[in-house]
Protein backbone atom coordinates (compact mmCIF):
# COMPACT_ATOMS: atom_id res chain seq x y z
CA UNK A 1 0.00 0.00 0.00
CA UNK A 2 1.40 3.34 -1.02
CA UNK A 3 0.27 6.48 0.77
CA UNK A 4 -0.75 9.18 -1.66
CA UNK A 5 -1.87 12.78 -1.55
CA UNK A 6 -0.82 14.96 1.36
CA UNK A 7 0.13 12.26 3.85
CA UNK A 8 3.24 12.44 5.94
CA UNK A 9 6.38 10.57 5.06
CA UNK A 10 5.79 6.85 5.17
CA UNK A 11 6.70 5.27 8.49
CA UNK A 12 7.48 8.47 10.37
CA UNK A 13 5.39 11.02 12.27
CA UNK A 14 2.17 10.68 14.26
CA UNK A 15 -0.88 10.02 12.14
CA UNK A 16 -4.50 9.15 12.83
CA UNK A 17 -6.95 6.83 11.11
CA UNK A 18 -10.71 6.52 10.97
CA UNK A 19 -12.40 3.20 10.23
CA UNK A 20 -16.12 2.77 9.57
CA UNK A 21 -17.48 -0.79 9.32
CA UNK A 22 -20.90 -2.30 8.84
CA UNK A 23 -21.91 -5.81 9.89
CA UNK A 24 -24.85 -7.85 8.67
CA UNK A 25 -26.52 -8.31 12.06
CA UNK A 26 -26.77 -6.93 15.57
CA UNK A 27 -24.26 -9.45 16.89
CA UNK A 28 -21.60 -6.91 15.99
CA UNK A 29 -22.30 -5.18 19.30
CA UNK A 30 -20.17 -7.75 21.12
CA UNK A 31 -17.07 -6.53 19.33
CA UNK A 32 -17.23 -3.27 21.24
CA UNK A 33 -16.28 -5.22 24.35
CA UNK A 34 -14.04 -7.91 22.90
CA UNK A 35 -11.94 -5.57 20.73
CA UNK A 36 -10.89 -3.30 23.58
CA UNK A 37 -8.20 -5.56 25.09
CA UNK A 38 -6.89 -6.44 21.64
CA UNK A 39 -6.51 -2.77 20.75
CA UNK A 40 -4.92 -2.04 24.14
CA UNK A 41 -2.11 -4.45 23.24
CA UNK A 42 -1.58 -3.10 19.72
CA UNK A 43 1.98 -1.76 19.24
CA UNK A 44 2.19 1.89 18.30
CA UNK A 45 -1.48 2.65 19.00
CA UNK A 46 -1.23 5.64 21.32
CA UNK A 47 -4.89 6.71 21.44
CA UNK A 48 -8.09 4.91 20.47
CA UNK A 49 -11.85 5.22 20.70
CA UNK A 50 -14.31 2.54 19.66
CA UNK A 51 -17.49 4.31 18.62
CA UNK A 52 -21.09 3.56 17.88
CA UNK A 53 -22.73 5.41 15.03
CA UNK A 54 -25.91 7.38 14.57
CA UNK A 55 -28.27 7.27 11.64
CA UNK A 56 -27.83 10.88 10.65
CA UNK A 57 -25.07 13.10 9.34
CA UNK A 58 -24.56 14.30 12.90
CA UNK A 59 -25.26 12.50 16.17
CA UNK A 60 -28.96 11.87 16.66
CA UNK A 61 -30.93 9.88 19.19
CA UNK A 62 -31.27 7.00 16.72
CA UNK A 63 -28.35 4.55 16.69
CA UNK A 64 -27.27 2.30 13.83
CA UNK A 65 -26.41 -0.89 15.72
CA UNK A 66 -24.83 -2.56 12.70
CA UNK A 67 -22.32 0.18 11.96
CA UNK A 68 -19.33 0.90 14.20
CA UNK A 69 -16.21 3.04 14.03
CA UNK A 70 -12.68 3.25 15.33
CA UNK A 71 -10.74 6.48 15.65
CA UNK A 72 -7.06 5.80 16.29
CA UNK A 73 -3.82 7.74 16.66
CA UNK A 74 -0.58 5.99 15.73
CA UNK A 75 2.99 6.66 16.70
CA UNK A 76 4.00 6.14 13.08
CA UNK A 77 2.38 5.03 9.85
CA UNK A 78 4.22 1.72 9.92
CA UNK A 79 2.31 0.88 13.12
CA UNK A 80 -0.99 1.36 11.29
CA UNK A 81 0.32 -0.78 8.42
CA UNK A 82 1.23 -3.55 10.86
CA UNK A 83 -2.21 -3.38 12.51
CA UNK A 84 -3.99 -3.66 9.17
CA UNK A 85 -1.80 -6.57 8.10
CA UNK A 86 -1.73 -8.62 11.31
CA UNK A 87 -4.43 -7.63 13.81
CA UNK A 88 -7.40 -10.00 14.25
CA UNK A 89 -9.60 -6.89 14.44
CA UNK A 90 -8.57 -5.76 10.95
CA UNK A 91 -8.87 -9.34 9.68
CA UNK A 92 -12.47 -9.49 10.89
CA UNK A 93 -13.23 -6.21 9.15
CA UNK A 94 -12.01 -7.75 5.90
CA UNK A 95 -13.74 -11.11 6.34
CA UNK A 96 -16.98 -10.47 8.22
CA UNK A 97 -18.26 -6.99 7.43
CA UNK A 98 -20.63 -6.21 4.59
CA UNK A 99 -19.00 -2.82 4.09
CA UNK A 100 -15.90 -1.06 5.40
CA UNK A 101 -14.13 2.22 4.75
CA UNK A 102 -10.95 3.69 6.15
CA UNK A 103 -8.82 6.77 5.76
CA UNK A 104 -5.44 7.94 7.02
CA UNK A 105 -5.33 11.39 8.57
CA UNK A 106 -2.42 13.80 8.83
CA UNK A 107 -3.28 16.21 11.68
CA UNK A 108 -3.25 19.87 10.67
CA UNK A 109 -4.52 21.57 13.82
CA UNK A 110 -6.16 20.48 17.05
CA UNK A 111 -7.44 22.10 20.21
CA UNK A 112 -9.09 20.63 23.26
CA UNK A 113 -9.02 17.17 24.76
CA UNK A 114 -10.77 13.82 24.68
CA UNK A 115 -11.13 12.11 28.04
CA UNK A 116 -8.60 14.50 29.51
CA UNK A 117 -6.02 13.64 26.83
CA UNK A 118 -4.70 15.72 23.95
CA UNK A 119 -4.07 12.98 21.37
CA UNK A 120 -1.81 15.13 19.20
CA UNK A 121 0.12 17.51 21.42
CA UNK A 122 1.23 20.83 19.94
CA UNK A 123 0.48 21.22 16.24
CA UNK A 124 1.67 24.32 14.45
CA UNK A 125 -1.17 26.65 13.52
CA UNK A 126 -2.03 27.19 9.89
CA UNK A 127 -1.75 30.56 8.15
CA UNK A 128 -3.49 33.56 9.66
CA UNK A 129 -7.02 33.98 8.41
CA UNK A 130 -7.30 30.41 7.22
CA UNK A 131 -10.64 29.98 8.95
CA UNK A 132 -12.40 28.51 11.96
CA UNK A 133 -12.76 25.01 13.24
CA UNK A 134 -14.96 22.62 11.38
CA UNK A 135 -18.49 21.41 11.68
CA UNK A 136 -19.31 21.58 15.37
CA UNK A 137 -19.17 18.89 18.01
CA UNK A 138 -21.51 16.14 16.98
CA UNK A 139 -22.51 18.48 14.18
CA UNK A 140 -23.93 21.00 16.62
CA UNK A 141 -21.96 24.05 17.44
CA UNK A 142 -18.41 23.22 18.47
CA UNK A 143 -17.04 25.47 15.76
CA UNK A 144 -16.28 28.93 17.09
CA UNK A 145 -15.99 32.34 15.51
CA UNK A 146 -12.79 33.32 13.79
CA UNK A 147 -9.47 31.57 13.40
CA UNK A 148 -8.23 32.46 16.89
CA UNK A 149 -8.13 30.58 20.17
CA UNK A 150 -11.68 29.18 20.01
CA UNK A 151 -11.14 26.93 16.99
CA UNK A 152 -8.26 25.42 15.09
CA UNK A 153 -7.14 27.23 11.96
CA UNK A 154 -7.64 25.54 8.64
CA UNK A 155 -5.32 24.22 5.98
CA UNK A 156 -4.23 26.40 3.10
CA UNK A 157 -6.70 27.29 0.41
CA UNK A 158 -6.72 24.93 -2.52
CA UNK A 159 -5.00 22.16 -0.58
CA UNK A 160 -7.67 19.57 -1.33
CA UNK A 161 -10.09 17.63 0.88
CA UNK A 162 -10.28 18.29 4.60
CA UNK A 163 -11.43 15.94 7.35
CA UNK A 164 -12.90 17.35 10.55
CA UNK A 165 -13.42 15.57 13.85
CA UNK A 166 -15.40 17.45 16.47
CA UNK A 167 -16.39 15.87 19.76
CA UNK A 168 -17.84 16.89 23.10
CA UNK A 169 -18.93 15.66 26.48
CA UNK A 170 -22.34 17.23 26.93
CA UNK A 171 -23.36 18.40 30.39
CA UNK A 172 -26.39 16.41 31.64
CA UNK A 173 -28.32 19.62 32.21
CA UNK A 174 -27.81 20.59 28.56
CA UNK A 175 -28.76 17.29 26.88
CA UNK A 176 -32.29 18.39 26.00
CA UNK A 177 -31.10 21.64 24.43
CA UNK A 178 -28.36 19.81 22.54
CA UNK A 179 -30.62 17.21 20.96
CA UNK A 180 -33.27 19.76 20.10
CA UNK A 181 -30.62 21.55 18.05
CA UNK A 182 -29.52 18.44 16.12
CA UNK A 183 -32.22 18.22 13.39
CA UNK A 184 -31.60 21.71 11.98
CA UNK A 185 -27.83 21.26 11.83
CA UNK A 186 -28.18 17.73 10.46
CA UNK A 187 -30.38 19.05 7.65
CA UNK A 188 -27.86 21.80 6.93
CA UNK A 189 -25.05 19.24 6.66
CA UNK A 190 -27.05 17.17 4.19
CA UNK A 191 -27.68 20.22 2.02
CA UNK A 192 -24.13 21.58 2.16
CA UNK A 193 -22.59 21.37 -1.29
CA UNK A 194 -19.02 21.08 -0.02
CA UNK A 195 -19.68 18.30 2.51
CA UNK A 196 -18.58 15.01 0.93
CA UNK A 197 -19.73 12.79 3.81
CA UNK A 198 -20.52 13.03 7.50
CA UNK A 199 -21.40 10.61 10.28
CA UNK A 200 -22.37 11.05 13.91
CA UNK A 201 -20.50 8.77 16.29
CA UNK A 202 -20.35 8.35 20.05
CA UNK A 203 -18.50 6.44 22.75
CA UNK A 204 -21.24 6.67 25.38
CA UNK A 205 -25.01 6.96 24.84
CA UNK A 206 -26.33 10.51 24.61
CA UNK A 207 -23.60 12.44 26.43
CA UNK A 208 -20.27 11.80 24.65
CA UNK A 209 -20.76 12.51 21.00
CA UNK A 210 -18.79 13.43 17.92
CA UNK A 211 -19.02 14.03 14.19
CA UNK A 212 -16.51 12.92 11.57
CA UNK A 213 -16.93 14.78 8.30
CA UNK A 214 -15.16 15.13 4.95
CA UNK A 215 -15.12 18.39 2.99
CA UNK A 216 -14.17 19.40 -0.52
CA UNK A 217 -11.72 21.99 0.79
CA UNK A 218 -11.12 24.48 3.59
CA UNK A 219 -13.43 27.05 2.01
CA UNK A 220 -16.35 24.61 2.23
CA UNK A 221 -15.71 24.14 5.95
CA UNK A 222 -15.73 27.90 6.53
CA UNK A 223 -18.88 28.31 4.49
CA UNK A 224 -20.71 25.83 6.72
CA UNK A 225 -19.31 27.30 9.93
CA UNK A 226 -20.29 30.90 9.18
CA UNK A 227 -23.12 31.02 6.64
CA UNK A 228 -25.53 28.47 8.04
CA UNK A 229 -27.97 30.34 10.27
CA UNK A 230 -28.88 27.26 12.31
CA UNK A 231 -25.24 26.45 12.91
CA UNK A 232 -24.34 30.01 13.92
CA UNK A 233 -27.24 30.05 16.38
CA UNK A 234 -26.08 26.80 17.99
CA UNK A 235 -22.49 28.06 18.19
CA UNK A 236 -23.67 31.03 20.23
CA UNK A 237 -25.74 28.88 22.55
CA UNK A 238 -22.93 26.40 23.27
CA UNK A 239 -20.75 29.30 24.34
CA UNK A 240 -23.35 31.28 26.27
CA UNK A 241 -25.03 28.35 28.02
CA UNK A 242 -21.98 26.15 28.63
CA UNK A 243 -23.27 23.02 26.92
CA UNK A 244 -20.00 21.10 26.99
CA UNK A 245 -17.86 19.86 29.87
CA UNK A 246 -15.09 18.98 27.41
CA UNK A 247 -14.58 19.41 23.70
CA UNK A 248 -12.02 18.83 20.97
CA UNK A 249 -11.74 20.17 17.42
CA UNK A 250 -9.29 18.66 14.97
CA UNK A 251 -8.68 19.12 11.26
CA UNK A 252 -6.81 16.68 9.08
CA UNK A 253 -5.51 16.19 5.58
CA UNK A 254 -7.11 12.87 4.59
CA UNK A 255 -5.21 10.43 2.41
CA UNK A 256 -5.01 6.74 1.59
CA UNK A 257 -8.77 6.15 1.76
CA UNK A 258 -10.03 2.70 0.76
CA UNK A 259 -13.30 0.81 0.76
CA UNK A 260 -16.83 2.20 0.63
CA UNK A 261 -19.04 4.30 2.87
CA UNK A 262 -22.73 3.94 2.00
CA UNK A 263 -21.74 2.36 -1.29
CA UNK A 264 -19.01 4.73 -2.40
CA UNK A 265 -15.67 6.20 -1.39
CA UNK A 266 -16.45 9.89 -0.73
CA UNK A 267 -12.83 10.72 -1.58
CA UNK A 268 -12.87 8.81 -4.89
CA UNK A 269 -11.28 10.76 -7.68
CA UNK A 270 -9.07 12.77 -5.33
CA UNK A 271 -5.43 12.04 -4.46
CA UNK A 272 -6.71 10.95 -1.04
CA UNK A 273 -8.20 7.73 -2.41
CA UNK A 274 -6.33 4.45 -2.80
CA UNK A 275 -8.90 2.01 -4.00
CA UNK A 276 -12.13 0.11 -3.55
CA UNK A 277 -11.45 -2.10 -0.54
CA UNK A 278 -9.24 -1.94 2.59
Amino acid sequence: MTATGRGRGRGTGTIASFHLVRYADLGAMRHMAFDRPVLARTPGLVFRRLLGSGRGASMSLGADLRRWALFAVWRAERDLDAFLARSPVAARWRDETVESWQVRLAPLASRGSWGGVDPFGPIADGPAGAGPAGTGSAGTGAARDGAGRDGPPGPREGSGPVAVLTRASIRPSRLVAFYRSVPAVDALLREQDGCLASVGVGEWPLARQATFSLWRDAAAVRDFAHRGRAHRRVIGRTRDEGWYAEEMFTRFAPYGSAGTWNGTDPLAGSPASLGPRP
